[in-house]
């Protein structure tokens, strides 16, 4: 994982209360710059999925994309028929592989879906290593699970890339431009890296590459809508303890804190998905025992 930011970017950010997490993955001090990942560690890295599952209503301010799709049904992937597959390994241990988070909420609620948030960072290098083995856990989902990845608004270097992604989002530029993204920073160094803080200029002309105009993009990253979607991602991560990148959270109730590797990690998700299924499918059945008692 890669740490918390600089004091400095948690101010900016609004997040300075949250505790560091105690990582058992490899990590980087967000202070000094990021290693460049190997080609191995970013040829794959994925792009979020597209659908159109229903999600929550956008917060005032935040407006829809040019298909008129809500910013986070970019995330939800569409209806598959993946089958449930029972999680496998030793079952996660509360404090040590997760931790509850009190009163959480999901980011986007939709209607019987389980919904799993990955927060990453563009300038971290555990992402550019995590994205291709989590897309390949996202193709395995059945559709009751749906994904929300949301790029960490940190402060400092990580903001104007954390804009450039809600920017992107809403101009329904992620599909093209997501694993691009990720080999311009890590593997071609097209893109400044920490601790250059890029402009908006450098990362609009990389964006004009397919397809947007750069000018627009570059005010779109600073635009009214976008700082909405920074202020409310900003929000959920604090509430959810989130403070350093890739983490995961599994419908606002838990956080993977635990791991000794990405796929660890992922072991781990699979049984808190396989817990908030089974804990959704008693909450159905028990509603429809009280309405048949009526």
């Amino acid at each position: 994982m890669t740490s918390r930011p600089t004091q400095t970017g948690l101010i900016r950010a609004g997040l300075l209360p949250l505790l560091l997490l105690v990582s058992t993955l490899a990590a980087c001090s967000s202070e000094t710059p990021a290693p460049a990942a190997t080609p191995a560690e970013t040829a794959t890295a994925p792009a979020p999925d597209t659908g159109t599952t229903p999600a929550a209503p956008a917060e005032a301010g935040e407006a829809p994309a040019a298909d008129g799709s809500t910013p986070e049904a970019a995330g939800q992937a569409a209806a598959n028929d993946n089958p449930v597959v029972p999680p496998q390994g030793p079952a996660p241990v509360l404090g040590t592989d997760y931790v509850e988070i009190a009163g959480g909420q999901p980011f986007a609620p939709a209607m019987g879906r389980i919904e799993v948030v990955e927060v990453f960072g563009y300038t971290c290098p555990h992402c550019a290593q995590f994205e291709p083995v989590f897309k390949a856990w996202k193709a395995r989902q059945p559709a009751d699970v749906v994904v929300v990845p949301l790029a960490a608004p940190f402060g400092g270097y990580w903001e104007p890339y954390a804009r450039a992604f809600y920017a992107a989002e809403s101009m329904n530029l992620l599909e093209k431009t997501h694993d691009a993204m990720f080999r311009a920073v890590h593997l071609e160094r097209s893109l400044p890296t920490p601790p250059t803080v890029a402009k908006p200029e450098q990362i609009a002309a990389f964006y004009a590459k397919f397809g947007a105009d750069a000018g627009q993009f570059a005010g779109a990253m600073n635009s009214f809508a976008v700082n909405a979607r920074m202020k409310r991602v900003g929000q959920f991560l604090m509430r959810s303890g989130v403070d350093s990148t890739p983490s995961l959270v599994v419908n606002g109730k838990y956080r993977v804190t635990g791991g000794r590797s990405h796929e660890d990690q992922l072991r781990i998700l699979d049984h808190l998905v396989a817990m908030e299924r089974a804990a959704m499918e008693r909450n159905a059945a028990d509603s429809g025992a009280a309405a048949g008692s009526r």
